[in-house]
């Protein structure tokens, strides 16, 4: 009786496999000093430039992440791109932080500093000189340590498991701080962005489109509104 009862238990749990779809969310691929999240071959492609110094790019992510990937990525209709708009040491830090580790961690090493930002943001808002000098320091390795020590970046990598060896590993690699830096200068000029976040679908640059509010109707096929003289936000 205990073996039919294991056998039927084991049917019901591939039925169950069988019925239940993926969730694209899982899927992460890192391209172009930036993120994959999605089915590659979506119908639709929604590149998000953020910076994580930036307050509207934590508000979108507390309005428009859930949404987008409930209502879009999740049901393979969507690949989501995270690119980066790097504007300032500390945007640096954190974004070479996001990256830390397995490629399937940036998810959720994402969502950490954006939710957080409000926590934090205010260190900078609020600096002395000395925290400035060490921020600015000619050795970049040793700047980007600083500011992960002031702005309690290590204590948001140690709540995702990371050791201060793994941070002290991601923070050191000036190879990839330079990398993510050409790339947001170089994806900048040839897109024409000025400010954070903006949003490209579909290999078109949504002019104007800078909140979930905004976005939301050119997703579900409205024209994106005219693109205002004060391109993005800068702060």
């Amino acid at each position: 009786m205990k073996l039919i009862k294991t056998a039927l238990l084991a049917g019901a749990l591939v039925l169950a496999g069988g019925n239940t779809k993926a969730d694209w969310n899982t899927t992460v691929a890192a391209e172009n000093q930036g993120h994959n999240i999605g089915n590659p071959k979506a119908e639709t492609t929604l590149t998000e430039y953020i910076s994580y110094t930036c307050p509207h790019c934590a508000t979108f992510a507390q309005r428009g992440d859930r949404a987008l990937k409930i209502g879009y990525v999740h049901t393979g209709k969507m690949n989501l791109q995270i690119r980066h708009l790097i504007r300032d040491p500390v945007d640096l830090t954190a974004t070479m932080l996001t990256h830390c580790g397995d490629t399937r961690r940036f998810t959720l090493n994402h969502n950490a500093f954006m939710y957080s930002q409000a926590k934090w943001l205010p260190i900078m808002q609020s600096a002395t000189q000395a925290q400035i000098a060490r921020w600015t320091n000619s050795d970049r390795k040793a700047a980007r340590r600083a500011i992960a020590r002031d702005f309690g970046f290590y204590d948001i990598m140690g709540a995702r498991g990371y050791g201060v060896t793994d941070v002290d590993k991601c923070l050191n690699d000036d190879a990839k701080a330079q990398a993510l830096v050409e790339t947001s200068a170089a994806d900048a000029r040839r897109l024409g962005l000025r400010g954070t976040p903006s949003f490209v679908l579909d290999g078109e640059l949504l002019g104007g489109v800078h909140s979930w509010e905004a976005l939301e109707p050119v997703l579900n096929g409205q024209p994106a509104p005219e693109a205002s003289s004060h391109e993005g936000h800068n702060h």
